[in-house]
C-alpha cells in the first residue's frame, strides 16, 4: 500500500518537477534487542586502521616508476587477504564516515543542531558492544565513541588538538605519535598484570586513527609529495604494528586486521561532497576469518580502476561503508550495533556456509528489530484508524519469512535462505531492453522518462498480485447489471467533473443529481429528515455556480448577513448542547464564546473598513490588528475545543468563517456556510448508508469522538459504495474550486478581498491571503471527509487512494485536451486546467494532513499541550 502511494506521488513529482521537504529529525531508534551470531567467531581480537582522508586511487595505484606507495598493503592484497573499494556517502566528513564504519549507519541529519560536529542522539557501536576497546588518535573523533558507550570499557588516547595544524612542517608526526603510543602501550602491558589480562580477553578492539594523510591533503593537496610520502609512512607503521601484534600474541592466528579510510579528498584538497575522489575509499582486510586472495581471469566493473592499478587478476570485493561494521562484529562475535543498517559482506568471510548463513540471518534480524521498534513508535504516535502496517512485513509474514529461513539453515539449504530476486531482475531486464530500444533510435531524454516510468509501477503492481486477485474475486461476487450500472454512473460523473472546468453550470447539474440521490435508494424510507436536509442543501449549493464570478458585484450586506447566520447557528448549537447531559465544560464553553466574539469582531471590521475606505480615510490600524489576530488564531482555537466529532467540526467552521468573512466582498461569504451544512448532512447520511448495508451497528454521532480509540483490525474492506464516497469528495473539492468563480483565471481575484488586512500593494502578501481564502472551503471539505472515513470505519489511506485514482482519470482527460494552437487564452486555459487537476493529487496529501491535525489534536488552555491520539 505504501509502495503504491509512494509511486503515485513519484509520478506527479516527475511531471511537476516537485521537491521534497527535508525534515531534520533523527532516524535513530532505541529499544532493540541485541543480536549476535550463535557460533564461535574466528577472531579473538580486531585491529582497525583508519587512514583519515586517504583516497582509494592514492593507495592502490603505482607511482611513475611502477612501484607501490604502500608495498606492505599491496603484498597483503596479493598474498594474504581480501580487498575492494568502500563506497562512502555524503557528507564525506570524518565524523559521519567514522560513524558509518564503527556504528553502521550514515549521517544523522539531526546533527545540524550541533553544527554537524557530533551526533546529538546516542547510538550503539562496535566499540560499545566489545568487551574492551583501546583507541589512539584525534581528539575530534575518539571521544565521540567513548561518550555513548555503556560502562567503562572504551579507552581513548589522544594528542593535544593543537597538533592538528595545517601549517605544521610535518603532519606525519600525527601518525607517528599513534604508532609510537601503541608500541608503548603493549610494552607497558607486559609489566601490568591487570592490563595484560584485559588485552588477552576475547571480543576486544584496537582502533588506530591516522590523521596525517588528511592534514597533508588539506595543506598540500593529494597530488603533493607530502601526501604521497605520508602514505608510505603509514604503510611502514602498519607493517610494524602488525608484526608487533603477531609477536605479542605468539602468532595465534586469532587477530583480524582491517585497513580503510573514512573519506577521500578532491584534487584541490577538500572533502564533504559526492565526487568519486571523495566517496571511493580503500578497504583491505586480512587475518582470522578473512578470505585469502582469489585469482580471477576477468572482472566486471563500471570503471577502469583494475587495469590502472594492475590488480585485474585479484578479485575485488566492493562494499558500502556501513557494511564494514557488521563485518567486524561477525569476525569477533559481538552483537551487531543496534542502529546499524549495514549488510554483512559474506564474500569477505573465510568460514563455513553455516557460519555465513547464521551471520547473515542474524544481520537480517538485527535490521528487522529496528523496523519493529520504529513501527511500534509510529503506531503509538499515530491515530489507529490512520495507521496501516507495512503489509510485506506484517506479523504473520515476518514470522513466516524467519521460520522458512531458519528451516533452510537447519536443513543446510543455505542458498534458499536468501530472498528471490527473479521478479526485480526481470523488470531490470525489461528496463534495460526499453532503454536500449530508445538508445538505438537516438530518442531525447524525455522519452526515457515516459517509457521507463511504467516499469517500476508495474513491478509494484505484480508484487501485489494477490491483492489484485482478491479484488477481481470480490468484483465477480456482484451481479453484472449492478456492476455495469455503477461503471456507467461513475463514467458519467467523471465527465461532468471534466466539463465543469469549462462550464460552471455543470456543477449545478451534478448537485441537482446529488439532491435526487436519496429518493433513488432506500435512504428516503429510513431517514426522511436527513434525506430532505441533503436535498435542500444540495439544491442551495447548486445556486452558487450559476451566480457571477466573485468581485463583479460587491455587496457588504451579504457579508454581514452571512455573519448573522453564523451567530444564529452558534446560538442554536450552544442551546442544544447545553440541554444534553454531556454539555460544554467551562473550558469548552469559553472557547466557543471566544469564537462567537471573533465572528462579531470580523463583522465589525468588515463594516468599519468599508466605511473608512469609502470616506478615503484608509485602513484603520485597529481593524488591521484584529484581522491579523483572527487569521493567526483560526488554526489554533479549534484545537482547544472538545474532540467530540460534531463539536470539533463546528469549532473549525466558526474559526475559519471568521477569517473568510474578513476576506469576502459579496455573496461568497455564504458559500462556506452552505457548504459546511451540506458536509454535516453528508456525515449523517453516510452513517445511514453504512447501517443500511449492514456493515456495523449505528453509533450516534453525538457520542463519537475523534480521539476515540479504534483498533486497526476493526476497519473493513473496500466496497463499491466507497467509490461513491470518494467521488463525492472529488466533486465537493471541484465545487470548492469553482463554486464562486474560476480560479484558473486571474480575473477571479479581487484585491478588495484583502482590504481588511492591508491596502498597500504587496503581491506576495495579497496573493497569500487570496490563496488562503480559496483553501478555506477545501479545509472544510477535508475535515468532513475525515469524519466520513472515521464514522464509516474505513482506513483513510484506502479511501484516499481511490480519490487519487479519480483525480488521475480526470488528469488523463485534460492531458488530451491540452492545446498547442489557437489564442494564448485558449492555450493557457487548457494548460491551467491540467495543472489544477495534477496539483490536486499532490495538494490533497497536504490538505489531508492539515485536516487530521485540526480534527485529532487537542490543546488545553492551562498546562502543556496535549494531543489525543486515536
Amino acid at each position: 500500500m505504501l509502495l503504491f502511494f509512494a509511486l503515485g506521488l513519484l509520478v506527479h513529482f516527475v511531471f511537476f518537477a516537485s521537491i521534497f521537504d527535508i525534515y531534520f529529525t533523527s532516524p535513530l531508534v532505541h529499544g532493540m534487542t541485541p543480536q549476535f551470531t550463535p557460533l564461535p567467531p574466528p577472531a579473538r581480537r580486531l585491529v582497525l586502521f583508519v587512514a583519515d582522508g586517504l583516497r582509494a586511487d592514492a593507495l592502490y595505484e603505482l607511482d611513475e616508476n611502477g612501484n607501490s606507495r604502500a608495498p606492505f598493503i599491496r603484498n597483503i592484497i596479493m598474498h594474504e587477504g581480501s580487498w575492494g573499494i568502500s563506497h562512502t556517502r555524503v557528507p564525506t566528513e570524518s565524523r559521519p564516515g567514522h560513524v558509518a564504519l564503527i556504528a553502521g549507519f550514515y549521517e544523522d541529519v539531526s546533527a545540524v543542531a550541533k553544527g554537524w560536529k557530533e551526533n546529538p542522539v546516542e547510538f550503539d557501536s562496535l566499540f560499545n558492544e566489545s568487551k574492551y576497546t583501546w583507541s589512539w588518535g584525534s581528539p575530534d573523533i575518539l571521544p565521540m565513541f567513548a561518550k555513548g558507550a555503556s560502562g567503562d570499557h572504551v579507552y581513548t588516547y589522544s594528542y593535544d588538538s593543537k597538533r592538528q595544524d595545517f601549517g605544521a612542517h610535518d603532519a606525519t608526526k600525527l601518525d607517528t605519535w599513534v604508532f609510537d603510543n601503541v608500541k608503548d602501550f603493549f610494552h607497558h602491558a607486559r609489566n601490568n598484570q591487570s592490563l595484560l589480562s584485559k588485552i588477552n580477553e576475547e571480543k576486544i578492539v584496537f582502533f588506530l586513527h591516522l590523521l596525517g594523510i588528511d592534514t597533508n591533503g588539506h595543506a598540500h593537496r593529494p597530488s603533493s609529495r607530502d601526501y604521497k610520502d605520508n602514505i608510505k609512512k603509514v604503510d611502514d607503521g602498519v607493517k610494524e604494528i602488525v608484526s608487533m601484534f603477531n609477536h605479542f600474541y605468539g602468532n595465534d592466528g586469532k587477530t583480524t586486521f582491517i585497513f580503510t579510510s573514512d573519506h577521500g579528498m578532491t584534487d584541490w584538497g577538500s572533502h564533504g561532497a559526492g565526487h568519486p575522489s571523495e566517496t571511493l575509499t580503500p578497504l583491505v582486510t586480512w587475518g582470522a576469518g578473512i578470505k585469502y586472495p582469489q585469482r580471477v581471469s576477468a572482472q566486471q566493473f563500471d570503471d577502469a580502476f583494475l587495469k590502472e592499478w594492475r590488480l585485474e587478476n585479484w578479485k575485488r570485493l566492493d562494499v558500502n561503508q556501513a557494511d564494514i561494521a557488521p563485518l567486524m562484529t561477525s569476525l569477533i562475535g559481538v552483537p551487531f550495533p543496534l542502529n546499524s543498517v549495514g549488510i554483512l559482506p559474506v564474500d569477505y568471510l573465510n568460514n563455513t556456509d553455516l557460519f555465513k548463513a547464521e551471520s547473515i540471518f542474524t544481520n537480517a534480524v538485527q535490521i528487522l528489530e529496528q523496523f519493529k521498534v520504529k513501527m511500534t513508535q509510529k503506531k503509538e504516535a499515530t491515530l489507529p484508524f490512520l495507521f496501516t502496517p507495512f503489509k510485506s512485513l506484517s506479523d504473520s509474514k515476518e514470522f513466516d519469512i524467519l521460520r522458512k529461513a531458519r528451516s533452510y539453515i537447519k536443513h543446510r539449504k543455505f542458498d534458499e535462505a536468501k530472498p528471490s530476486h527473479l521478479l526485480p531482475c526481470s523488470f531490470i531486464a525489461i528496463g534495460i531492453l526499453v532503454a536500449f530500444f530508445l538508445l538505438i533510435q537516438a530518442c531525447p531524454w524525455t522519452y526515457y522518462v515516459y517509457c521507463l516510468l511504467p516499469v517500476p509501477i508495474w513491478y509494484a503492481v505484480l508484487r501485489e498480485f494477490q491483492v489484485i486477485q482478491d479484488l477481481v474475486a470480490s468484483l465477480l461476487t456482484y451481479p453484472l447489471s449492478h456492476f455495469v450500472g455503477y461503471l456507467l454512473v461513475f463514467t458519467l460523473g467523471t465527465e461532468v467533473l471534466v466539463l465543469s472546468f469549462f462550464y460552471r453550470y455543470m456543477l449545478t447539474i451534478g448537485l441537482t443529481a446529488f439532491a435526487a440521490w436519496p429518493f433513488l435508494t432506500q435512504l428516503w424510507t429510513r431517514a426522511k429528515v436527513t434525506s430532505l436536509s441533503w436535498t435542500f442543501f444540495s439544491l442551495l449549493l447548486a445556486v452558487f455556480p450559476l451566480m457571477p464570478v466573485v468581485g463583479r458585484k460587491p455587496d457588504i450586506s451579504l457579508v454581514m448577513g452571512a455573519g448573522l447566520l453564523v451567530l444564529l447557528l452558534s446560538l442554536y448549537v450552544v442551546t442544544s448542547l447545553t440541554k444534553r447531559k454531556d454539555s460544554f465544560t467551562k473550558e469548552e464553553l469559553l472557547v466557543h464564546l471566544l469564537q462567537v466574539l471573533s465572528t462579531v469582531l470580523s463583522m465589525y471590521v468588515v463594516y468599519s473598513t468599508q466605511s473608512s475606505l469609502l470616506r478615503k480615510q484608509g485602513l484603520p490600524l485597529r481593524n488591521q490588528i484584529i484581522s491579523w489576530a483572527t487569521l493567526a488564531s483560526s488554526l489554533i482555537v479549534p484545537l482547544l475545543s472538545s474532540p467530540a466529532l460534531f463539536q470539533r467540526l463546528f469549532s473549525i467552521l466558526l474559526s475559519l468563517m471568521s477569517t473568510y468573512l474578513l476576506l469576502s466582498t459579496g455573496y461568497e461569504a455564504l458559500f462556506p456556510l452552505v457548504l459546511s451544512c451540506l458536509m454535516f448532512v453528508w456525515i449523517n447520511i453516510e452513517q445511514e448508508t453504512l447501517q443500511q448495508s449492514g456493515v456495523s451497528c449505528k453509533q450516534k454521532l453525538t457520542s463519537i469522538q475523534f480521539s476515540y480509540n479504534t483498533d486497526i483490525t476493526q476497519f473493513r474492506q473496500l466496497c463499491l459504495d466507497d467509490i461513491r464516497r470518494a467521488f463525492f469528495l472529488v466533486f465537493f473539492l471541484v465545487t470548492a474550486f469553482f463554486g464562486t468563480g474560476n480560479i484558473a483565471s486571474i480575473n477571479s481575484f479581487d484585491l478588495a478581498s484583502v482590504y481588511c488586512f492591508l491596502t498597500v500593494f504587496s503581491p506576495f502578501m495579497m496573493g497569500s491571503l487570496m490563496m488562503w481564502k480559496i483553501l478555506i472551503p477545501f479545509v472544510l471539505v477535508m475535515c468532513a471527509f475525515e469524519a466520513v472515513q472515521f464514522t464509516t470505519q474505513l482506513s483513510s489511506k484506502s479511501l484516499f487512494l481511490i480519490v487519487l485514482v479519480i483525480s488521475d482519470i480526470m488528469a488523463l482527460h485534460f492531458f488530451f485536451l491540452v492545446k498547442d494552437y489557437g489564442s494564448w487564452l485558449d492555450i493557457g486555459t487548457s494548460i491551467s486546467h491540467y495543472v489544477i487537476v495534477m496539483s490536486m493529487t499532490i495538494f490533497l496529501v497536504f490538505l489531508n494532513g492539515l485536516a487530521q491535525l485540526l480534527t485529532t489534536r487537542k490543546l488545553r488552555l492551562c498546562g502543556k499541550p496535549k494531543s489525543h491520539l486515536m
